[in-house]
C-alpha cells in the first residue's frame, strides 16, 4: 500500500489530523499484499477511501474499511458525536462469511449516493456480531419484535441513547430493487425526517421496546425443577415435525440443528420403541449424503436452501462441524455404524487441515463465495464441478465412476450449469451397474476424492474469517476430546492438548478469558458462551486424559463464571459480566440456536463437576439454574433442547467408572476399549495411576479415595445410584456390567453390542 492520503469521504467533515495519522500508519502496515475490498480504487490499485474500521481488527469490519461511509465501531465516542450532532444512528450489523452482508455492502454502502446521505444525516456503526454477541442478541431481539423475524445483515434505527425505534435486515439500494418497494435510500430518508419531525413519536416507541426488550430477554425468575415430561414434550414434537423420507424437520430450508440428534439417541436408549433412535439415524444418513456435506474435502457448510440436504448455502463454521462432529461420534456408539465415526473423523481432519493456525486453535468460518477468472464474486463456485472438470483431473475410467456416483451431470444441479456432489448412488449399486467390484469402486472414489481436492485448491479459495473464538474453540476441544475417547485416536488427544493449551495460556489472563484471541493486543472480555463451552471441553478433554490440571482449570473458570455471570439469587448466568459495558437490558440467554445457549452448557457443567468433586454446592446451582428455566422448558422445551440434556442428566443419576492402573495410563486402554463399545452418554469417568498422583487427585475427586489396582493389575470400578458393584481386573468383566446397568425410573437395559458395520 502507497502512503497516500486516502481521499475525503462523501459528505463527512474531515478526519482530524491525529486520526488521519493512524488511519494512514494502519493502512501502510497491511503491506503489499492487502487487497482492499472495494471498488472505489486508486490507478495504483490502492483503495481510493479509507475509513476508522482499518483500526479494528475483526476481518469483518476490516472488511469494510473502504467504504465510502464514515463507519465507527460500536463505542461510547460514537454515541456522543450522535448526541453533539443530534442525529439518529444506523447500527449494521453482520458477520465477514454472510452472503448477504456482502450484496448489501456491494450494492448500498459502496454506493457513493448512499454513502453521501449516510454521512450527513447519520452517525453510522458497524458490529461484528462474532465479536459482540450482545449488541447482535439485543438489537436483533428488537428487529424480531419490531417485524416478526430476523437475520443477518441487520439493520437498525438508533436514538443516541441507543435505543432502537426502526429495524430489519437486508434492504436492497433503491425503490424497486429485487422487487422491494422501498429501497434503503428512500428508508434513510424517511427516517431522517421522522427523528426530527416527530421526534417525540420516535422516543415513546424507543421506550415501549426497550421495555419489551427488558421482558423478551430476561428469563423467569420463578419456575420449579422441570421433570421429565419436559423430555417426553420435546420429543413429542419433533416427531410431529420430523421428516421421515430426508430426516431433520419437514420443509426448506434444512438446518442441522433444528433436530437435536443426541437429545434423541440419549431417549431412545430410555424408550426403545418411541422412534427416536430412527429420527435421529435417518437424520444423520441423509446429511451425509447430502451436498450440504463436502463430499470432496469434508466438513459441514451451514444449511441446505432445499429439502433434501442437496443444495447448500456454502459457509462453513467451526461451530456447525464441532457440534456435528458431536453427534456423529455418538451416532456410532450408538448404532456401531461405521459410517458415522467417518463423517466425524473427516470433519476434524478438515478443521485440522483447513482450519487451524499456526500455533493450534481453529479460525472461524469460511465465506460461501468464491470469485471466477474474470474477478466476480460466485456463491458455491469453488465447490462446484462440471463433467469436464472432473474428466481433466480423474481420466475417464475415474470419472465413469465419479459422475454418477455424486450425482454430477452435464445439466448440473446449481447455478450456471455446475453440479454440486451428493451421494447419488449406493456402492452396491454402483457396482452392479457399472460391473466393478464393490472394493473397487471404494479404492476409485477414495483415490478421486484426494485428487479432485488437490485441484480444488489451484482455484480462488473462499475467504477465510480467522477470528478465533474462545467460545467455539471450546466446542472444538469437546469434539477432538471425545473423538480421541470414542475413536481410540491419540493423534485427535494430542490436538486437543494443544487447543486446550493455546485457550488456556494466550486466551486466559489476568484471570480473566479472552472472547477473541486472534485480535492480539485488542483486549475484549469473553461471554458467557466463552467460559461455558471452554469448561465443557476442559472436562472432555479431563476424561480422555486423566491430567487433573484440566479439572482444575474448569473449576478455575467456573469460579469467574460463579463471581461475573451468575444470577446468584434468581438462578442461570447472564450473558455479559458484571463489570463489563452496560446495554439498555443484561441478557440472561435462555434459547437455543445454531450454538446452544451458553446456560444451556454451563448447567450440564455443573451436574458433571457435582459428580465428579462430590461437592453439593454445584448440585445446588444447577438446580437453581434449572428452576429459573423451568417454565421455559415446561412450556416450549423444544426451545432449550440443549438443556434438556443436563435435565436427563439430573434425573439418570449417572454411574461413575473409575480405572486405577498400577505404573501408567496405557494399561487402562483395553477397559477404555470395552467402554467405547457402550453408549453410555450420561456418565463420570475417572482414570488415575495408582501412588502419589492418585492420593493428589483423590483430594479434589473423592470418587477415588480408596481406589487401588488390585493384585497389581489394572482395575475398574463401576458405581451407580451411591451403589458399587464388585471392582474386576478383566476388562470382559468390566463390559458385562456396563451391559447390566438399568437406567434409573425405567426399567430399561442398554442394549447388547451391535454388530459392527465395518472399522470406523
Amino acid at each position: 500500500m502507497t502512503g497516500a492520503k486516502p481521499a475525503p469521504l462523501p459528505g463527512a467533515p474531515p478526519f482530524e489530523p491525529s486520526l488521519l495519522v493512524k488511519i494512514q500508519a494502519a493502512l501502510q502496515q497491511r503491506g503489499a499484499s492487502y487487497r482492499p475490498e472495494t471498488a472505489h480504487r486508486n490507478p495504483d490499485g490502492s483503495p481510493r477511501f479509507t475509513n476508522r474500521l482499518i483500526l479494528e481488527t475483526s476481518p469483518y469490519l476490516i472488511q469494510h474499511a473502504h467504504n465510502p461511509v464514515d463507519w465507527r465501531p460500536w463505542g461510547e465516542e460514537a454515541f456522543e458525536a450522535a448526541k453533539q450532532l443530534d442525529r439518529p444512528v444506523l447500527l449494521s450489523v453482520g458477520y465477514s462469511t454472510c452472503h448477504w452482508c456482502h450484496v448489501m455492502e456491494q450494492e448500498s454502502f459502496e454506493d457513493e449516493e448512499i454513502a453521501r446521505f449516510l454521512n450527513e444525516h447519520f452517525v453510522t456503526i458497524k458490529v461484528d456480531r462474532e465479536e459482540r454477541p450482545d449488541v447482535d442478541s439485543l438489537y436483533m431481539s428488537a428487529v424480531s419484535a419490531l417485524t416478526g423475524g430476523g437475520g443477518w445483515p441487520m439493520t437498525v434505527w438508533l436514538t443516541p441513547e441507543k435505543e432502537p425505534f426502526f429495524g430489519g435486515t437486508y434492504f436492497p439500494a433503491r425503490d424497486g430493487d429485487r422487487g422491494a418497494s422501498r429501497g434503503l435510500l428512500t428508508i434513510l430518508r424517511q427516517t431522517q425526517e421522522a427523528y426530527h419531525r416527530s421526534g417525540l413519536s420516535i422516543q415513546e416507541t424507543a421506550h415501549r421496546l426497550k421495555e419489551a426488550l427488558a421482558q423478551a430477554l430476561s428469563s423467569p425468575t420463578t419456575g420449579s425443577l422441570p421433570g421429565k415430561v419436559s423430555l417426553q414434550k420435546a420429543v413429542e414434537s419433533y416427531r410431529s415435525s420430523f421428516d421421515p423420507d430426508q430426516g431433520g424437520l419437514k420443509g426448506a430450508p434444512k438446518f442441522p440443528a433444528t433436530l437435536p440428534v443426541r437429545l434423541l439417541l440419549r431417549e431412545s436408549r430410555r424408550f426403545p420403541d418411541a422412534g427416536s433412535l430412527s429420527m435421529a439415524v435417518v437424520t444423520l444418513e441423509r446429511m451425509a449424503d447430502g451436498g450440504i456435506y463436502d463430499q470432496i474435502g469434508g466438513g459441514f457448510h451451514r444449511y441446505a436452501t432445499d429439502a433434501r440436504w442437496r443444495v447448500p448455502h456454502f459457509e462453513k463454521m467451526l461451530y456447525d462441524n464441532s457440534l456435528l462432529a458431536l453427534a456423529y461420534l455418538e451416532g456410532y456408539q450408538a448404532t456401531s455404524r461405521a459410517e458415522f465415526a467417518r463423517i466425524s473423523r473427516e470433519i476434524l481432519l478438515y478443521l485440522k487441515r483447513d482450519m487451524m493456525s499456526p500455533d493450534g486453535a481453529f479460525y472461524g468460518a469460511t465465506d460461501a463465495d468464491s470469485r471466477n477468472t474474470e474477478g466476480e464474486s460466485l456463491e458455491g463456485l469453488f465447490y462446484t464441478w462440471t463433467p469436464e472438470e472432473i474428466l481433466r483431473v480423474l481420466g475417464p475410467e475415474r470419472t465413469r465412476v465419479l459422475l454418477p456416483a455424486f450425482g454430477i451431470t452435464p445439466g448440473g444441479n446449481f447455478a450456471g450449469g455446475r453440479s454440486i456432489p451428493y451421494k447419488a448412488r449406493t456402492i452396491d449399486t454402483l457396482a452392479m451397474q457399472l460391473h466393478v467390484p464393490e472394493s473397487e469402486i471404494r479404492s476409485i472414489l477414495e483415490s478421486s476424492r484426494r485428487d479432485l481436492y488437490q485441484a480444488r485448491l489451484n482455484r480462488p479459495a473462499p475467504h477465510r474469517d480467522e477470528k478465533i473464538l474462545t467460545a467455539w474453540n471450546g466446542l472444538a476441544l469437546s469434539a477432538f476430546s471425545r473423538a480421541a475417547q470414542v475413536l481410540g485416536d491419540e493423534a485427535f488427544l494430542r490436538q486437543a492438548e494443544m487447543l486446550a493449551d493455546v485457550l488456556m495460556g494466550v486466551g486466559f489472563q489476568n484471570g480473566r478469558l479472552q472472547r477473541n484471541l486472534a485480535a492480539r493486543g485488542a483486549r475484549r472480555d469473553a461471554f458467557l458462551s466463552d467460559y461455558a463451552f471452554l469448561t465443557a471441553g476442559l472436562l472432555d478433554l479431563y476424561e480422555a486424559t486423566g491430567d487433573v490440571k484440566r479439572l482444575r482449570q474448569a473449576l478455575l473458570l467456573d469460579a469467574v463464571l460463579e463471581k461475573h455471570y451468575e444470577d446468584r439469587s434468581a438462578g442461570g448466568f447472564f450473558l455479559t459480566a458484571d463489570d463489563a459495558e452496560k446495554l439498555l437490558v443484561r441478557e440472561k440467554p435462555s434459547e437455543d440456536g445454531a450454538e446452544p445457549s451458553g446456560n444451556s452448557v454451563a448447567v450440564m457443567n455443573l451436574l458433571r463437576m457435582a459428580e465428579l468433586t462430590g461437592e453439593a454446592r454445584f448440585l445446588a446451582r444447577a438446580e437453581l439454574a434449572l428452576g429459573a428455566f423451568g417454565a421455559i422448558l415446561s412450556e416450549r422445551p423444544t426451545s432449550l433442547s440443549e438443556m434438556l440434556l443436563a435435565v436427563e442428566f439430573l434425573y439418570n443419576s449417572p454411574p461413575e467408572i473409575v480405572v486405577v492402573t498400577p505404573t501408567d495410563r496405557q494399561e487402562a486402554v483395553p477397559f477404555l476399549e470395552r467402554l467405547r463399545k457402550v453408549y453410555l452418554p450420561n456418565r463420570v469417568l475417572v482414570v488415575s495411576v495408582q501412588g502419589s498422583a492418585l492420593n493428589a487427585a483423590a483430594t479434589l475427586i473423592p470418587l477415588l479415595s480408596g481406589k487401588t489396582a488390585l493384585q497389581g493389575k489394572a482395575t475398574a470400578y463401576l458405581c451407580e445410584n451411591r451403589t458399587c458393584r464388585l471392582p474386576v481386573t478383566s476388562p470382559e468383566a468390566f463390559e458385562k456390567q456396563l451391559r447390566q446397568l438399568r437406567l434409573p425410573g425405567d426399567n430399561v437395559m442398554l442394549p447388547k453390542a451391535s454388530p459392527a458395520q465395518g472399522k470406523p
